[in-house]
């Protein structure tokens, strides 16, 4: 099923598959998604696993890149500090909507419109009447998610589609098992160019590493500043991948130039 409301669509075009195209790792601003990409998919957000050692390594990672490593996720920041810490020096969340962009720094909010009411409410029915669906609510968005019953997919993203159709202001991304509705204009391309300008992210070369259609945004920005991005089924398989690569840069100082078994 296509996404709604103008959401950009995955295509073969812009998707790394090999490390060739790597920056030099010392001029590397790194951003890198969450699910999917740092943390094995769990049958409901809340479930996921951080591994043992991830932390540590993203630590590491960081210290080795001079602080230029930033989370870009879907996930609210609070989320990514309860599951990575000060692990990571910038977090970015809500699709960019929602910016930590230092350590113990204040969290930066857009100006974004809020769904109607009625909308939530008919979200909360939706999902109410399939069992194994579950609505979670954002400041400025809703996802309805179905990993428990994938064949609903088609179903329920038309449900939604027809819920806001004709909204100028909000559009409905597909996600991982999911269908989210969120506001136009800001996205993980935004959370890039944003940090992008300023130290310690500044004069370095981006590369984004993301597995789901809202990391497409990411990927593209990373190009348009003279970077690149590596998307996870393509090139890595997995998160356990994802992590071994890293842990391994982290290590060597320098990006692997394949893919290992182990760190």
């Amino acid at each position: 099923m296509s996404a709604r409301g103008g959401a950009p669509s995955v295509g073969p075009r812009r998707l790394t598959r090999s490390f060739a195209a790597l920056p030099p790792f010392a001029q590397t601003a790194l951003f890198v998604d969450v699910d999917g990409t740092l943390l094995d998919i769990a049958p409901t957000p809340e479930q996921v696993v951080v591994p043992e050692g991830l932390a540590d390594a993203l630590r590491a990672l960081r210290h080795r890149l001079g602080d230029a490593l930033a989370v870009v996720s879907g996930r609210p920041v609070e989320q990514l500090e309860a599951l990575l810490g000060d692990a990571p020096y910038a977090l970015a969340g809500e699709h960019g909507s929602a910016l930590r962009p230092r350590p113990a720094a204040e969290v930066e909010r857009c100006a974004l419109p809020t769904p109607l009411p009625a909308w939530y409410e008919a979200a909360e029915r939706i999902a109410a009447s399939h069992e194994g669906v579950r609505l979670e609510r954002k400041p400025h968005g809703f996802v309805l998610h179905y990993r428990a019953r994938p064949a609903l997919g088609e179903r329920l993203g038309e449900e939604i589609g027809a819920l806001i159709a004709g909204s100028e202001a909000f559009l409905l991304m597909p996600a991982r098992k999911a269908w989210e509705v969120r506001p136009r204009g800001v996205d993980k391309g935004t959370a890039v160019r944003t940090l992008m300008r300023n130290p310690p992210f500044a004069a370095r070369r981006p590369l984004f590493i993301g597995d789901d259609v809202t990391d497409e945004d990411g990927i593209s920005a990373a190009e348009a500043l003279g970077g690149c991005g590596l998307w996870v089924p393509e090139v890595f398989g997995g998160p356990a991948q994802v992590r071994q690569w890293l842990a391994r840069a982290a290590r060597d100082a320098t990006w692997p130039a394949e893919v290992g078994t182990s760190a």
